[in-house]
């Protein structure tokens, strides 16, 4: 059964890093893997938004506006561990941290920007919490 395991969250300061790990248990089948990993945040009372994802066989990366410049998606294949490293937090990055992947390239809409829809993603992890603090 496939499984994926956040870890790696906490609190701190603002101005603060943090490093997110998600760990992979298995592939969906042995034909299809992970094409498209991500990282999604929720706050209470917000929905649940896209923050970063990546195609892990180019290696190419997407980012919300709000992370990009702060926020760094990576994807190691030989462990099939996804990372988000995260710099310079603020208040506003505080949420819980769900990693997601699904068997097929990240989807993008018409301006090539990645989708960020949580509804494409059929595999999640149970979560991990950021508390930044100002």
């Amino acid at each position: 059964q496939v499984r994926l395991v956040d870890s790696g969250g906490g609190s701190v300061q603002a101005g603060g890093s943090l490093r997110l790990s998600c760990e992979a248990s298995s592939y969906p089948s042995s034909i299809y893997r992970f094409y498209c990993m991500a990282w999604f945040r929720e706050a209470p009372g917000e929905e649940r938004e896209g923050v970063a994802s990546i195609n892990t066989g180019a290696g190419t990366t997407y980012y919300a506006d709000s992370v990009k410049g702060r926020f760094t998606i990576s994807h190691d294949n030989a462990t099939n561990t996804l990372t988000l490293q995260m710099s310079t937090l603020n208040p506003e990055d505080t949420a819980m941290y769900y990693c997601a992947a699904h068997p097929f390239l990240c989807r993008l809409d018409h301006g090539a920007k990645w989708s960020r829809s949580p509804t494409d993603f059929g595999y999640w992890g149970q979560g991990t919490q950021v508390t930044v603090s100002s």
